[in-house]
């Protein structure tokens, strides 16, 4: 479904009516009929209506999605409304997410960050704390932005650039921000994939992954799994993992799940179990879901699996 909001909001700068855009750049009234009932107009007529309002056409119109969470989001976002959904969800994956991975800033000061841009540091809390926690805000931001697009390795790289570019990490010349790791590493004294072969398993996993007709939780949760245990970069993996689930719930019109940190050791041995037993990390991911359910109940936002 399509809205032209953005079409309203340039003939309000322009202080003109739609009627007088027909008389000004010619086109007709079947056209603006079209507009109001927010029916889709040939590229050529939204070229010539942008161009005289001095705008790109894509400016003019936005695609509305059924999928309710992803479209509270989207609406949040553009709107920088506080204290909604996508606030929340902001605060509290970002927390998390990078919690999990040893971030030494608390809930309180994350939502600081996020709500003020500033922050009250305690003595000896790292630069690329900070630095990862505003990078995980604008992940979440692209997430939002692309979660209806096919998952594919362009996205998961730009994913782990936007959370690692200008770190430290950013600085040494064997740590490929964006790319593949370029040295072997092990998660738990667990082996992951070598170097060499991760862009070819990647690719498998995504070909099998994208070929699903009718993608349930449980194949977000597999894939999650799967991913880490090939943990294709040389640090950020479990965030960009995370991340990518966000974006495929949405994507699927499912209710995301938010890992706790308070819940990591569950989440952990999940993923280390996860070849001989699916249920510590299924579990500890359905949790995350009802504790996303909880925030959409909290919010009275009625949606649907």
């Amino acid at each position: 479904m399509l809205s032209y909001d953005g079409l309203n909001e340039q003939l309000r700068k322009k202080g003109i009516t739609k009627t007088d855009l027909t008389s000004e750049i010619g086109i007709s009234s079947r056209t603006i009929a079209k507009i109001a009932k927010c029916e889709k107009l040939s590229q050529k007529t939204m070229l010539k209506i942008a161009d005289y309002l001095g705008c790109k056409a894509e400016a003019l119109y936005k695609e509305k999605t059924d999928n309710v969470i992803l479209q509270i989001l989207r609406d949040e976002k553009e709107a920088k409304i506080s204290g909604g959904l996508y606030h929340e969800l902001q605060v509290l994956m970002t927390y998390n997410s990078n919690h999990i991975e040893g971030s030494r800033l608390t809930e309180d000061q994350t939502r600081l960050i996020f709500e003020t841009n500033t922050i009250d540091i305690g003595d000896g809390i790292p630069v690329d704390d900070i630095l990862e926690t505003v990078h995980h805000f604008r992940a979440i931001d692209y997430v939002i932005d692309i979660a209806e697009e096919e998952l594919s390795e362009e996205i998961i790289k730009k994913l782990h650039y936007i959370l690692k570019h200008d770190t430290k990490d950013s600085t040494l010349a064997w740590f490929a921000v964006g790319d593949y790791k370029k040295r072997a590493n092990m998660v738990g004294g667990r082996e992951t994939a070598k170097p060499v072969d991760v862009p070819e398993r990647l690719k498998a996993l995504l070909a099998v992954y994208n070929a699903r007709k009718n993608v349930m939780i449980d194949d977000i949760i597999a894939f999650h799994a799967d991913f880490e245990y090939i943990h294709p970069f040389q640090d950020g993996n479990g965030r960009v993992g995370r991340l990518i689930a966000l974006k495929e719930c949405l994507r699927h019109n499912i209710v995301p799940f938010i890992i706790e940190d308070s819940k990591k050791s569950y989440y952990y041995r999940g993923l280390n179990e996860w070849n001989d037993e699916k249920g510590w990390l299924t579990d500890t991911c359905l949790d995350g879901q009802d504790m996303f359910k909880r925030l959409l109940d909290m919010l009275d936002i009625v949606y649907g699996k």
